[in-house]
């Protein structure tokens, strides 16, 4: 089996787990009742009439089926129900992907750079599944950065944890590696090397109700098989013949550059004569546009003259690639019509998705011809007078600040520790799901960490859920954590306390502004301002006595000014206080580390649109971000004490 991520389209990502690491003995797998086996057996689709979570797909070269993410799959739905055979540009929703679109019709994503196409496929989960809580797991690359695991492993591991299985075996999916959850850690079973895992909530996955939308057939013309000649017959058939070309250059492994005519283009013209001209994009006015090659070229011929076509690498240099156009025109025989590609902001009677994605496949075949930008998102409201902006109702104060921690001197790590649990005088015959030595026999922490008064052998029950540890193994994790006084059951996440984060000093500004948002047209919108300076790391931090940046601040945040839009402000106000907002690390945009980052609290940055997945409408984000808030000790709970 290949490896478990990548970017779509992009060279292969190492697979998890290869390579040397450090040696780690495995626990008893044999022991019943201690992990999770799996009974191997694929996924079915639901009956028609249940709901189902949608999570689009596509083919690596390696043959696993990749998941997009929530808000890109979202994007594709939404496009799905304007037009079962239009095209998608993921771009608009993610700029890492802006290379990309995916053809609804003939099922395929296209890479505008490279030529590059892979299949794609609608497929279907249970609701109650990871994909439709909003749950992904994800592995640590060698990049530093976060892969999230194909889908069917995410929703078992995701299992596993809800059964607070302490370890699950892959090997039945085919992969020989480890999920231990105690440690949050994969390990390879052959080289024994160990990387880092963790469990993210982002957007729940799109839902659908009844069947799947056919793809509709291609128009076609009269039965005397001549093509339509309207604009978006002509648009149509010009996609599916550079579709052709690209495809069977590729089979013919042709690079690009050594641009020749396939056999598509060869069997008679596309077109028949005399159908009339448009213009190309980044054409001349008046109707006279580039001309394309059509049916003029006989297999195998080269373009005649020797002329050279515009190379891939100007397709976003309009300037470049119109002058390269343009000198290649008198290179075209007369008599083949030039094809409309110039709505691509629609405009026109042609459909702009048909544009484009003719567009894009000309381009992947060496054609000549310009794409617009794709629209720019709107981050922030038109511009709002002071007097305008009004402070929250049911919401004290505009401002919080915060300063340095200060650790109460009182609570030392035995006292935490032993505040949470109960002693076991006879613990029973498993595993502890930190050290995995049996809780009958004493700590793996022996001799590694020596405390007074707690000796390697004493067990501890967590009071509301009923885990049992060593308690050294509790001091172990505890030491290696944030030492703000809170425990947190590494098998159920259930948290002890209250519990605190590293973010560093800055402030929090909220307010109304009177525009609405997106789908909350009826409400005035609230606005949350985060502005956090570049500072020196502290004790709890990565890298203590180094510098760190803060990039991109103030940051400007949206959420509806109604009765759930203003529990989400307390709740964050409440995170914002316990330093849970921000953390120092490493950026995933960027790679950026020893930086300020988003804690696993998702905001909305995006005020007028919701092109980056970070906007609205979005109506599931005032749910999800509940529950993101919940996962960090943050409740309704906390507003009445």
């Amino acid at each position: 089996g290949g490896g478990f991520g990548g970017a779509p389209g992009e060279p292969r990502v190492p697979l998890p787990g290869h390579g040397t690491g450090l040696s780690h003995r495995p626990p008893g797998m044999a022991r019943q009742g201690s992990g999770a086996m799996l009974a191997s057996g694929g996924l079915g689709f639901p009956p028609q009439n249940l709901a189902r979570v949608v999570v689009w797909e596509w083919l690596n070269e390696h043959g696993r089926w990749r998941p997009y993410s929530a808000a890109v799959c979202h994007h594709i739905e939404n496009v799905l129900k304007e037009d079962a055979r239009g095209s998608v540009v993921l771009g608009q929703v993610d700029v890492q992907l802006a290379p990309y679109v995916i053809d609804l019709q003939s099922m395929h994503q296209f890479r505008q750079d490279t030529g590059t196409m892979r299949p794609v496929r609608r497929n279907f989960y249970d609701p109650s599944s990871a994909p439709g809580k909003g749950i992904v797991w994800e592995w640590e690359n060698d990049n530093n950065s976060w892969t999230p695991y194909d889908m069917d492993i995410c929703i078992t591991i995701q299992n596993a944890y809800e059964k607070q299985h302490p370890w699950l075996d892959l090997s039945s999916l085919g992969f020989c590696y480890l999920i231990y959850f105690s440690s949050m850690s994969q390990m390879n079973r052959q080289t024994q090397r160990k990387r880092r895992l963790r469990r993210r909530m982002d957007l729940a996955y799109p839902l659908t109700m009844g069947s799947i939308p056919k793809s509709q057939s291609w128009p076609v013309g009269t039965s005397t098989g001549t093509p339509c000649s309207c604009p978006q017959c002509l648009l149509v058939n010009s996609t599916r013949a550079a579709s052709n070309a690209i495809l069977a250059s590729q089979r013919r492994k042709l690079y690009p550059g050594a641009v020749r005519q396939s056999s598509t283009f060869a069997g008679g013209a596309l077109w028949p004569a005399g159908t009339g001209t448009a213009a190309v994009a980044g054409g001349t006015a008046k109707g006279e546009g580039l001309r394309v090659p059509g049916g003029a070229f006989a297999p195998n011929q080269s373009v005649p003259n020797g002329a050279p076509l515009p190379g891939l690498n100007n397709l976003n240099r309009p300037g470049t690639q119109r002058g390269a156009g343009l000198g290649a025109r008198a290179t075209v025989p007369p008599g083949v019509p030039a094809l409309p590609v110039k709505n691509l902001n629609g405009t026109g009677p042609v459909h702009p998705a048909l544009a484009g994605m003719t567009g894009i496949l000309m381009c992947a075949a060496g054609l000549p011809v310009c794409l617009t930008r794709a629209p720019k998102p709107i981050l922030h409201p038109p511009p709002v007078s002071k007097s305008d902006i009004k402070p929250v109702p049911g919401v004290n104060g505009i401002c919080r600040k915060t300063k340095k921690k200060h650790l109460k001197k009182s609570k030392t790590p035995e006292d935490v520790v032993r505040r949470y649990i109960q002693k076991v005088k006879n613990p029973p015959d498993e595993d502890c799901t930190i050290c995995m030595e049996r809780l009958v026999t004493s700590s793996g922490y022996e001799g590694v960490l020596s405390h007074r008064g707690i000796k390697p052998e004493l067990v501890g029950k967590l009071g509301k859920c009923g885990h049992m540890y060593h308690l050294l193994c509790l001091l172990a994790m505890y030491n290696n954590g944030n030492k703000d006084g809170s425990l947190q059951c590494p098998t159920c996440k259930a948290i002890y306390g209250e519990k605190t984060g590293t973010q560093p000093p800055g402030k929090m500004e909220f307010h109304l502004i009177p525009h609405s948002l997106p789908g909350y047209t009826d409400s005035k919108t609230i606005r949350i301002v985060y502005d956090i300076p570049t500072g020196i790391q502290g004790p709890e931090h990565p890298n203590p006595g180094k510098k760190f940046t803060a990039r991109g601040f103030p940051r400007h945040c949206y959420l509806p000014d109604n009765e759930k839009g203003r529990k989400v402000l307390k709740l964050l106000i409440v995170a914002w206080d316990r330093r849970l907002i921000f953390t120092i690390g490493t950026s995933n945009t960027t790679g950026e580390s020893d930086t300020v980052v988003w804690n696993e609290i998702h905001h909305k940055t995006e005020f007028g649109s919701n092109l980056t997945g970070h906007g609205y409408p979005d109506p599931n984000y005032l749910d999800n971000v509940l529950a993101e808030l919940l996962a960090q000790g943050v409740s309704e709970a906390t507003l009445k004490d």
